[in-house]
């Protein structure tokens, strides 16, 4: 059959079961433009900024375990979809970044048109693989190749630059071209740990007095939630879910002691130091887990079981006793089944209970956070009324820098992909993009964004994307008019304050001025009726919520893994001295 190469892109992607593109219309996008129009099996959805189309593309991953693709034209094109792409990679999400460029005459060496760009070396360091398609007729192959690559082993984005013309040249592919399946080209399940180390894990929980396990993304991923629940029920285990891995275990279970790493608590800080057998599962041990001396596993006597199914995530940066390159559901249903082969776990019996109660004392001081009439809203206090208002089946994204503390602590999640944090590159202004990529997927759900003011203004543009194409998303903005942070930073550090005001903007206004709906609130006991009204409105909609900056309890923990360093390294921790 003859097809031109964008013909082709189009039935590739829906052979993979592609059904969302993001991007911004281009001229030399206009074959594949066309292709999709004609093809109507995948859903273009028209941003204002291609930074944000590669943020909804990794939302759509994050939300649904589907690829979805983000679209670049030539030159800017491509600088701005890169610029939203460390969302994916930074968090280990699959998505399919396309890039045209120019004609094969004038690229790969470009010959000095406008709009030039080496789009590969520029997607290279924040994609696990890219290429440029120099032949139509190599698509099929290129096509499958980065599809393999973006869902083996550790996910993650991949990119493909395709040349205006090869996107427009026709050219034959054998009948059969098309009708490959997934499962022939790439794998569709994970590898199986080994037996020996299975029951050398199991031996080791058994003899644990004070066990506990981490869940990371790679849990999620798996889809090994259950299993997680079980293996801490027989183990009578805390659980901390990483931020990539809100909802594993939710806040109301017995084993919840806290979640998203070091902002998480009093009591996971406990569970860090004092456990002395941790299994963790599908997690990376990122920052977010460190203190000044990096990995808080692994330390003095405590023994690390470290389940990934990237070989390259363990032994580094965290040290195992036990390691597995294997599935996280495939790993936990073996070592389920070896634990229950031998005796019951020696546990220490106060040792969940324990946990809890200071999870307990810890959350009692944020009901106390109440907002004096005349004065801004303290932020604990805007999230215990969002936690309160908020729909049961709602799917909420925490954006923002300091704001997502607040959020991560206080709302509540009874479920995997329903919470969902940046915490790989922290790019602030993900919210909106993630939450017009998880409404896309999930007409009939209430999805809210909550955000620091200083986020929004990223992608406040995005709400022209959300009015046109009728994603009725709620933006909840904790408008303090500073970097807050940054403020307090300046202020403790070196006694100065430069550039950190944003008072003055009416973000209620300027939601109006886009056609949304738009309304402001000044006391916690204003958010529940506005939320109401704004989820009636049946149009996307911004709460410009009005705090004052008050520092979250966490930030010193922050502050030590942000100590992180040589001097650090090499420093006697005083518990040893």
């Amino acid at each position: 059959m003859q097809l031109t190469g964008a013909e082709a892109l189009e039935r590739l992607l829906a052979g993979e079961g592609v059904t969302a593109a993001y991007g911004v219309v281009g001229g030399k996008l206009a074959p594949l433009l066309h292709a999709i129009a004609r093809g109507q099996r995948i859903r273009f959805v028209g941003t204002r900024h291609e930074s944000a189309a590669a943020m909804m593309a990794a939302a759509s991953f994050a939300g649904t375990g589907r690829i979805a693709i983000a679209l670049g034209e030539m030159g800017p094109g491509s600088l701005n979809l890169a610029a939203g792409a460390g969302t994916a990679f930074g968090n280990n999400l699959a998505a399919l970044l396309i890039t045209t460029n120019q004609h094969r005459a004038a690229a790969y060496p470009h010959a000095g048109m406008f709009m030039d760009l080496d789009a590969v070396h520029l997607f290279k360091p924040i994609t696990k693989w890219n290429a440029v398609v120099h032949d139509p007729r190599r698509l099929p192959d290129l096509v499958r190749h980065a599809f393999r690559e973006a869902l083996s082993g550790r996910p993650g984005p991949v990119h493909l630059d395709v040349p205006q013309d090869v996107l427009a040249a026709a050219v034959e592919f054998a009948d059969d071209e098309f009708d490959l399946r997934p499962e022939q080209y790439r794998p569709t399940t994970g590898p199986r740990p080994a037996i020996h180390l299975l029951h050398e894990a199991a031996e080791m929980l058994r003899r644990a007095r004070r066990p506990l396990i981490v869940a990371g993304g790679g849990v999620v991923a798996s889809g090994a939630e259950q299993g997680i629940r079980d293996l801490a029920a027989r183990l009578r285990a805390p659980v901390i879910a990483t931020q990539m891995a809100l909802g594993v275990v939710p806040t109301d279970s017995r084993h919840f002691i806290g979640h998203g790493g070091i902002i998480g608590g009093d009591a996971l800080h406990a569970a860090l130091r004092e456990a002395d057998v941790m299994l963790a599962v599908g997690c990376r041990f990122s920052s977010w887990m460190w203190d000044e001396r990096g990995p808080l596993a692994g330390r003095a006597q405590q023994r690390l079981i470290n389940i990934n199914i990237d070989p390259s995530a363990l032994g580094q940066p965290a040290r195992h006793a036990v390691a597995m390159v294997a599935d996280a559901k495939a790993a936990l249903s073996g070592l389920i089944e070896a634990l229950d082969e031998g005796e019951s776990p020696e546990v220490e019996e106060t040792w969940l209970a324990r946990l809890r109660t200071q999870r307990r004392a810890y959350e009692a001081q944020f009901e106390a956070a109440e907002t004096p009439q005349d004065d801004a809203m303290h932020p604990a206090a805007l999230s215990i009324a969002i936690a309160r208002a908020l729909p049961e089946n709602a799917l909420v994204v925490f954006d923002g820098g300091h704001t997502t503390f607040w959020s991560n602590d206080i709302i509540p999640v009874s479920r995997s992909r329903s919470r969902f944090h940046d915490p790989g590159m922290c790019q602030l202004g993900f919210g909106l993009p993630y939450a017009l990529a998880l409404q896309i997927e999930n007409r009939s759900v209430p999805v809210i964004n909550i955000t620091g003011d200083g986020s929004f203004g990223f992608t406040i543009q995005e709400l022209d994307t959300a009015r046109r194409h009728r994603l009725p998303v709620v933006t909840i903005v904790h408008n303090n008019a500073a970097w807050g942070i940054i403020r307090a930073g300046q202020r403790a550090q070196l006694d100065f304050e430069l550039g950190t005001a944003l008072d003055g903007t009416d973000y209620a206004a300027v939601a109006r001025g886009f056609g949304c709906f738009g309304e402001a609130v000044t006391h916690e006991r204003e958010l529940a009726p506005a939320l109401t009204r704004a989820l009636r409105s049946g149009l996307p909609a911004v709460l410009d919520c009005h705090t004052r900056f008050v520092p979250h309890p966490c930030l010193k923990a922050f502050g030590r893994m942000n100590a992180y360093g040589f001097d650090a390294l090499t420093r006697v921790p005083a518990r040893a001295q």
